[in-house]
């Protein structure tokens, strides 16, 4: 029974911190592969491919001065290969003038073939290095991105040419690992997403297992299942009615990409006005687990759909198990809720189903596994008050994860009234209260009288009390990089003992330490750790041309948690910190601000 409700919350908490952690979109995929070309001579050719989604394009190589980022390619020197002469672009660019840059650009859409022929001086040779680019559409660009790439040529014994004369490799092939020549390193980023995004939401349908709302009633159904005594019947109905949970809410997510498209919601996830509507739902939700009210669906949907559920057949376990989603809302809805937004605002377009498929089959898998192992029900704990417990313990984690949400209103309006104190003051204080009730300190009117401590109820409380000391120092600027991603901007912090000590330079000198000119918006942004970047593109552009300095663009937002994560995680280190305050003129571009700006 505790051990259950130990892994209910630990998995909450899982779920919730994967579920913050939002990639970016990433509309370009890359394929490495290997051409034969002059076998005789040794030589081969490497092909990079950029698939790119409908909408968006890449641009050349040769863009002047002052454009966008150009796709550009680093190879590695080790001595066994000589690049024989330049990347040569194999598909047809477009040309169009882009107002902003005041130029004629050439573009890539739908697919560009780049490839570089390079000559081979060993039997054994690794060429390593990355394609750095990005990607626009008509409406944004997203941050410059990096992709390595490595093709690993064994030729056991054979020279070049005749290996390359015997392994010929078409130039539409996207697996060279098939043929020996070489190892495809291909991104994986957006099957990472979509695989975080399934095991978020299996974890999910794992705690809303859990839930007061459908724990009971899993002994309940089985029971049914099971009651002609035919195993194989009983089994039969399990899985009909597993799968069909699985269809329910796998049909909920396709119906959330369908109705508002995955760059709608990736979109939505850095809007204010949403923000603050999340951060109000989530309130309710906590208020509603710590028993406040019960949210429910409208009765007749229920009733209805219990009264179909009498009809045999499959129709009849479809409809048992629409009767389950509904009834089971009240508990269900926060976790649902959360991970759809969550899913939807990675940007992929199948999140929200593959979070929902995850989900669903981490609720349905034990009604299948009871109905084919009857006995283990009798080892599953008895229904009682530590479900209700669940859910106050998850009404805690849904409050701290609002103030989230409420934080990213409060940058991107600039209403400065949520700073990093008053953020930690409040987290500090939630997760006080949970320790305290989870040591038996504090009861709620529906918790059942707590006559001992548990054990596992002890290392969990040991757990929350310690993370809310954690958090202490913070008040006096501690980094706390472990939850840096969720808390504001160290910048606002008003009492901080940390960033003098890391920022090498006074806030508002520009860099190399010499005095420089008010950055434009430098009222309504500050930089990290003092540095002094510009907010305004071409005012950064024009001032690194005259100091004759590379350009680091941070694409950042205040909603990012990514962002917040590099600045307090990885901007600190002393060669990182002197190499952009030093080496860069830096350029902060904040992509979520709601500011007005004046019409030029």
């Amino acid at each position: 029974m505790n051990i259950s409700k130990t892994l209910m919350v630990m998995l909450c908490w899982i779920l919730y911190s994967a579920g913050a952690m939002a990639q970016m979109h990433n509309p370009v995929k890359w394929e490495f592969y290997l051409k034969e070309e002059n076998p005789q001579q040794g030589t081969v050719v490497l092909a990079f491919k950029a698939k790119i989604e409908q909408g968006w394009h890449i641009y050349g190589q040769d863009i002047e001065a002052g454009g966008p980022v150009p796709t550009t390619f680093h190879f590695e020197e080790n001595g066994k290969f000589q690049l024989v002469g330049a990347v040569v672009e194999q598909s047809k660019s477009f040309e169009k003038y882009e107002e902003m840059f005041d130029m004629e650009i050439s573009y890539f859409d739908g697919e560009a073939l780049f490839e570089q022929e390079i000559k081979l001086e060993s039997n054994e040779v690794v060429v390593k290095g990355s394609v750095a680019f990005m990607v626009c559409n008509d409406e944004n660009c997203l941050p410059p991105s990096e992709v390595p790439f490595s093709f690993e040529i064994g030729y056991t014994g054979k020279s070049p040419s005749d290996l390359l004369g015997e392994n010929a490799v078409p130039s539409d092939n996207t697996s060279s690992s098939e043929n020996g020549l070489g190892e495809l390193t291909p991104e994986k980023e957006s099957k990472r997403s979509l695989l975080s995004i399934l095991i978020a939401g299996f974890l999910g349908g794992l705690a809303a297992l859990l839930m007061p709302c459908i724990f009971p009633m899993l002994p309940l159904t089985v029971s049914y299942f099971t009651k002609s005594n035919d195993k194989g019947s009983a089994v039969g109905k399990a899985l009909i009615y597993g799968a069909s949970i699985v269809v329910i809410y796998v049909l909920l997510g396709l119906a959330i990409t369908v109705v508002f498209g995955a760059d709608a919601l990736n979109a939505l996830s850095t809007n204010g006005v949403f923000n603050f509507f999340f951060f109000l739902l989530l309130v309710v939700f906590a208020a509603s687990f710590f028993g406040a009210f019960e949210l429910t669906l409208p009765h007749s949907w229920g009733n209805k759909l219990d009264q179909k559920s009498d009809k045999s057949g499959l129709a009849g376990l479809f409809f048992m198990a629409a009767t389950l989603a509904i009834v089971s809302f009240s508990c269900t809805g926060p976790i649902i809720g959360t991970l759809l937004v969550q899913a939807a605002s990675m940007g992929e377009y199948l999140g929200p189903a593959v979070g929902m498929l995850g989900f669903s089959v981490a609720l349905a898998a034990p009604f299948a596994l009871f109905a084919l192992f009857p006995s283990w029900l009798q080892s599953l704990p008895k229904s009682g008050g530590w479900l209700n417990s669940v859910k106050v313990v998850l009404g805690f984690l849904e409050l701290a994860l609002a103030l989230k949400f409420l934080s990213n209103v409060d940058l991107a309006y600039h209403w400065d009234w949520f700073d990093r104190e008053v953020f930690l003051v409040l987290w500090i204080s939630i997760f006080g209260l949970l320790g305290m009730y989870l040591l038996g300190k504090i009861r709620f009117a529906h918790d059942s009288p707590v006559e001992y401590v548990s054990t596992p109820r002890i290392f969990l409380g040991i757990i929350v009390v310690a993370f809310t000391i954690y958090m202490v120092p913070g008040l006096w600027g501690a980094p706390l990089k472990s939850i840096s991603a969720f808390l504001p901007p160290q910048h606002t912090q008003d009492f901080d003992l940390y960033t003098p000590t890391v920022g090498g330079i006074p806030a508002g000198q520009a860099h190399s330490g010499t005095s420089g000119p008010q950055r434009k918006y430098a009222g309504l942004f500050h930089a990290p750790l003092n540095l002094d970047p510009f907010f305004d593109y071409e005012e950064g552009m024009e001032y690194a041309r005259q100091v004759g300095k590379p350009v680091l663009i941070d694409f950042t937002g205040h909603a990012c948690v990514n962002c917040r994560k590099m600045e307090a995680s990885i901007w600190p280190d002393p060669q990182v910190l002197k190499l952009i305050r030093d080496e860069y003129v830096l350029i902060q571009l904040y992509v979520d601000d709601k500011t007005t700006l004046p019409e030029v």
